[in-house]
C-alpha cells in the first residue's frame, strides 16, 4: 500500500463506477461504503477499464479482498479510515487556493433556484463556479467546490443536511465569504430533535462568513441567528429583508408585478424593478437575490430591470420522452455549462435501450475559459460518451467544429437548425438535446418529441430512487433484491424504469409474461429476469431470451422438463413457488416429495430461487396467519434443501412485508408497489415519495346557466351557474368512470374541481366556478398533492388499480432533478 500523499492524487475523481469512460489514466477512484453500496466491490471492473489509482477503506479490506488486490500489479492504492472523508478534506484544500468571494446557500426550500437565479443576475459580471443542479450533500459539496478554477471570480455552492453535524464538515469545503439563509420548514424534521435545531445546525455554514442575507419575517431564523450565529461571528454583517414590515435593512413591497425595494439601514437608492413571477415562492427566492445583488454588486434599477427579463423558471429537471422516429429523447435544455453536461452524458449513458447516441449542443456561454480550450474540452467529453452523431448549434462551436468528429453537424442558430436539420438523423436513438436558455432549445424539443395528446404520467426517477433506497435500507446489504416489473412497471413504464433499476444494480427483476421479458431485454436490459406466468407456447421465447420460468405445478415443470431435455442451448435455471396458504398457485407442502423425486431425477434443471406469497402482509389483523405462512415455508425449504443438495435463494416478502415482518427477509425480497410509491402496510407511508403524477390539460372553458346539464344521460344537473372545465382524459386513459359525478376531483391551479356528471371516453368535464383557468393549463389527477391512495379510496378500490389502469396511451415523462 502507498503512503498517503495528496499529491499523489490524479486530477480526475471518480465516485461511481459507472463515470468511467474513455481514458482513465488521469482517474482516482474514491470507494466509498455508503448505506446501499460498497464502492469496493467495482475495483476489478475499473481496473479493466484503465483505472490505476484507487482510495479504498481499511475496514473493506478483508482477507480475500486484499488478496484480490495483488493481481491488480500496476494499480496504485491509498489506504484511509474514510474515502468520503479524503474527497472532503482534498476539497477544502482545494478551496483554500481561490481567495474570492464565495456565496454560500443553505435552507429547506429554494436553494437551487436562488443560486441559478442568481448565477443568471451577475454572469455579465462575474466568471461564476457553481454547484451542478442540486449537488449540495455531504458527496455532493465537494465534488462541487473541486470545480474552481484560476478563471473563477465568483463561487456559488448550495449546501443541504439532514442531520446534525454534517454541516461542520461542508462548512470548511465551502468557506462561504457571503451567506444566504433561504427559509425553513418541514423538509428533514425527522433528523432533528426540533426545528430549532435544524435552523442551529445550518447556521453552522456561517460561522465565518463575512455577510449574512435572510428574510426578517422568518422570526424562528431571525432568532437564532441574533442568538447563536452572532455569539460565534460577533463580527457578520446581517444584511435582511421584510414584505410584512418587520425590522429589516431592507423593506419590499410589491404591487401586481412592480416590485419596490427600499433601503432602510444602508445607503442605497430605492429600486423598482418588474418581477417575472409573482407566486410566493418565487418572490421570496427573487428577494434573496436582488438583495444579494445589491450587498455584492450593486446595480442600478434599469439594469437589474433589463436582466430580470432574462430570467426563465428554472426547470431543473432533466425529463426523458418519447421521440419521433422511435427515438428517446433527453431534454435538458434549461442550462449549458461544463459540469451539467457532464451529468446530463452520464444520464444519457444509462439509456441502453438504443445503441446509437445523438448530442445536439448549444455554445456554452460565460464559462470563463479560453474558447480553444473550452471546446478541447467539450469535444474530450462528446469522444468518451461515444456520441454517434455530434450537433453543435452556435457560432463559436461552428467555429470549432475541427476538434469534433468529421460527420458532425454545425448550425450558426437554432432558427437555422429548424429550418435545415434533417429529423431522420435521430431516428432510433437515444437524443440528448442541452442548449443555454437564449438558444431556445426548447423549440427544438417540440420538433422532435413524438406528439400525443395532452394527457401525461410524470416518472419522479429521484423518487423512484429514494423509495428503492427506502427498501434497501430495511433489509440490509445481506438481503437481495427482486423488483416487480409487471403490468407496465405498475403503469409507470416497464423498459425505463428496469433500465433504472439495472443502473442502480439490483439483483433480479420479475415480469408477468414472457413478452414483457422480451421487451426489456430489447432495451438493453441484461439483469436476471423470472417470468410468473410461463407457458409451453412461450417456453422458446424464454431460451432465445435468457428469461426465467416461475414453476409453480408437477404439470408445468414436466413440460419445462421435457422442453429442456430437447435444446441445444444454455437453458435458463428455474424459480419454484410454494403455495403456503395464498392458494393461487405454486406446489403445497404435501407435493413436495413428488416435486423433489423429479427434480432429483433431472438435475440439469437447476433451481434458481423458491418463493412464496404471503396473503395478508399489508394487514395486522392477519398477523398469525403470516407466521404460520414463513414456517410452512421454511419447512418446504427445509425439505428442498435436504432432497436437493443445495438451498436455492429463498424469498417471501412483499413491500408490505418488509415492513411488517423483517425478520422474515431470509435471502432476498420482492419490491413491487412501494417501488412506486405507495407503503401499502400503512406503518411507515411518509417514507416513500409519490413517483407518478398523471396530468392532462384544459380543452375548453365555457359558462354554463343554472338548471342546465352536462355530460351523457344528463347526470350532471347544475344547481348553479357554473364555469366548467373541460379536460382531455377519459376512462380510455385509465380516469375511471367511477370518478364521474362528483365523486371524483381534479386540480387546475392549486383548486380542487369535482366532476361533473358522466366521464367520457377520452374526456371529462369538471365544476371549475371562481377558479383562474383559461384552455392549455393543467389539470392534474393524481401526484404528491393529490394521493392515489385517497382516489382509490373515494371509488373503493386500491392503488394498484389505479396506477396499472393508466393507459399505454398515456405519455410517460420520465424526470430527474
Amino acid at each position: 500500500m502507498t503512503t498517503l500523499s495528496t499529491q499523489h492524487i490524479r486530477p480526475r475523481w471518480l465516485t461511481d463506477s459507472r463515470q468511467a469512460t474513455g481514458d482513465n489514466s488521469q482517474s482516482v477512484f474514491f470507494a466509498i461504503r455508503g448505506e446501499h453500496h460498497d464502492g469496493h466491490a467495482f475495483i476489478g471492473n475499473l481496473y479493466d477499464r484503465g483505472v490505476r489509482q484507487f482510495v479504498i477503506e481499511r475496514s473493506a479490506l478483508t482477507p480475500d479482498r486484499r488478496a484480490e488486490l495483488t493481481r491488480y500489479a500496476d494499480a496504485e492504492f491509498i489506504e484511509v479510515d474514510s474515502s468520503l472523508t479524503l474527497l472532503q478534506q482534498l476539497a477544502t484544500e482545494h478551496r483554500r487556493l481561490f481567495p474570492l468571494p464565495v456565496i454560500g446557500i443553505t435552507g429547506s426550500n429554494g436553494k437551487t433556484i436562488v443560486k441559478e437565479w442568481l448565477a443568471q443576475l451577475l454572469a455579465d459580471d462575474y466568471v461564476i463556479a457553481k454547484s451542478p443542479r442540486s449537488y449540495n450533500s455531504q458527496l455532493g459539496v465537494p465534488l462541487s467546490v473541486r470545480e474552481l478554477g484560476e478563471r473563477h471570480t465568483l463561487g456559488i455552492f448550495e449546501a443541504g443536511i439532514s442531520r446534525p453535524h454534517e454541516m461542520q464538515t461542508l462548512e470548511p469545503i465551502i468557506q462561504p465569504t457571503i451567506g444566504i439563509f433561504t427559509n425553513i420548514g418541514p423538509a428533514h424534521d425527522e433528523g432533528f430533535r426540533s426545528r430549532k435545531q435544524k435552523i442551529a445546525e445550518k447556521l453552522r455554514l456561517f460561522v465565518h462568513a463575512d455577510t449574512l442575507i435572510y428574510c426578517a419575517d422568518q422570526t424562528d431564523v431571525a432568532d437564532e441567528v441574533r442568538m447563536l450565529l452572532k455569539a460565534v461571528n460577533p463580527g457578520i454583517r446581517l444584511v435582511t429583508w421584510s414584505l410584512n414590515g418587520n425590522d429589516a435593512t431592507y423593506r419590499a413591497t410589491l404591487t401586481g408585478t412592480r416590485l419596490t425595494l427600499t433601503a432602510v439601514k444602508v445607503e442605497r437608492p430605492a429600486i423598482e424593478v418588474d418581477v417575472p413571477f409573482t407566486d410566493a415562492a418565487s418572490v421570496e427566492n427573487l428577494l434573496h437575490c436582488l438583495v444579494a445583488v445589491q450587498t455584492i454588486h450593486p446595480l442600478t434599477a434599469s439594469t437589474l430591470d433589463r436582466r430580470l427579463k432574462r430570467l426563465r423558471p428554472v426547470s431543473m429537471r432533466l425529463e426523458q420522452k418519447e421521440g419521433i422516429g422511435n427515438s428517446v429523447l433527453i431534454d435538458d435544455s434549461y442550462s449549458n455549462d461544463l459540469a451539467g453536461l457532464q451529468l446530463a452524458l452520464r444520464f444519457m449513458n444509462q439509456q441502453r435501450s438504443r445503441d446509437r447516441r445523438v448530442l445536439i449542443l448549444s455554445d456554452v456561454l460565460q464559462s470563463g475559459l479560453p474558447d480553444d480550450d473550452l471546446y478541447a474540452q467539450i469535444a474530450d467529453q462528446v469522444h468518451n460518451a461515444e456520441i454517434s452523431l455530434f450537433v453543435g448549434v452556435g457560432p463559436v462551436l461552428s467555429r470549432h467544429r475541427d476538434l469534433f468528429p468529421p460527420d458532425s453537424l454545425f448550425y450558426e442558430s437554432t432558427a437555422q437548425w429548424l429550418a435545415e436539420f434533417p429529423v431522420d438523423r435521430v431516428h432510433e436513438s437515444v437524443v440528448l438535446v442541452k442548449g443555454a436558455r437564449t438558444y431556445a432549445f426548447e423549440q427544438i424539443v417540440n420538433r422532435l418529441q413524438r406528439k400525443v395528446h395532452g394527457t401525461r404520467l410524470e416518472i419522479d426517477l429521484d423518487a423512484l430512487t429514494h423509495n428503492l433506497n427506502y427498501y434497501r435500507e430495511k433489509v440490509g446489504p445481506a438481503t437481495k433484491i427482486m423488483v416487480m416489473v409487471k403490468a407496465f412497471a405498475y403503469g409507470s413504464g416497464s423498459a425505463e424504469v428496469a433500465q433504472l433499476l439495472q443502473y442502480h444494480r439490483v439483483d433480479y427483476l420479475a415480469v408477468a409474461y414472457a413478452d414483457e421479458g422480451v421487451t426489456l431485454r430489447q432495451n438493453g436490459v441484461t439483469l436476471p429476469i423470472m417470468v410468473m406466468n410461463p407457458s409451453p407456447e412461450t417456453f422458446p421465447v424464454l431460451l432465445d431470451y435468457q428469461l426465467q420460468p416461475e414453476l409453480y405445478s408437477q404439470s408445468l415443470l414436466t413440460d419445462w422438463g421435457r422442453f429442456a431435455g430437447e435444446s441445444k442451448g444454455d437453458v435458463p435455471p428455474i424459480h419454484l413457488k410454494i403455495d403456503t396458504g395464498m392458494h393461487r398457485l405454486g406446489f403445497l407442502e404435501s407435493e413436495l416429495p413428488a416435486l423433489i423425486d423429479y427434480l432429483t431425477a433431472h438435475p440439469t434443471l437447476h433451481v434458481e430461487t423458491v418463493f412464496s406469497h404471503l396473503a395478508g402482509a399489508d394487514e395486522a389483523q392477519f398477523n398469525n396467519f403470516s407466521t404460520q405462512q414463513y414456517d410452512t415455508f421454511i419447512r418446504c425449504t427445509d425439505a428442498l434443501q435436504t432432497g436437493l443438495g443445495y438451498l436455492p435463494t429463498r424469498h417471501l416478502l412483499n413491500s408490505a412485508g418488509i415492513v411488517r415482518f423483517p425478520n422474515f427477509r431470509l435471502d432476498m425480497v420482492r419490491l413491487g408497489i412501494g417501488l412506486y410509491g405507495v407503503e401499502s402496510s400503512g406503518i411507515e407511508s411518509s417514507a416513500v415519495r409519490p413517483v407518478g403524477t398523471l396530468k392532462t390539460v384544459v380543452s375548453q372553458v365555457k359558462t354554463i346557466p343554472v338548471g342546465e346539464s352536462v355530460g351523457y344521460s344528463r347526470s350532471g344537473q347544475l344547481n348553479h351557474t357554473a364555469q366548467i372545465a373541460t379536460i382531455a382524459i377519459g376512462y380510455a386513459d385509465g380516469f375511471d368512470r367511477r370518478l364521474g359525478n362528483g365523486v371524483g376531483a381534479v386540480w387546475i391551479n392549486g383548486h380542487r374541481c369535482p366532476t361533473v356528471g358522466n366521464v367520457c371516453m377520452d374526456m371529462t368535464m369538471v365544476d371549475a366556478t371562481n377558479v383562474p383557468v383559461v384552455a392549455g393549463d393543467d389539470a392534474v389527477i393524481f401526484g404528491p398533492d393529490q394521493p392515489i391512495s385517497g382516489l382509490a379510496k373515494q371509488i373503493g378500490t386500491i392503488p394498484y388499480e389505479i396506477l396499472t389502469g393508466v393507459s399505454e396511451r398515456v405519455k410517460r415523462v420520465f424526470f430527474k432533478e
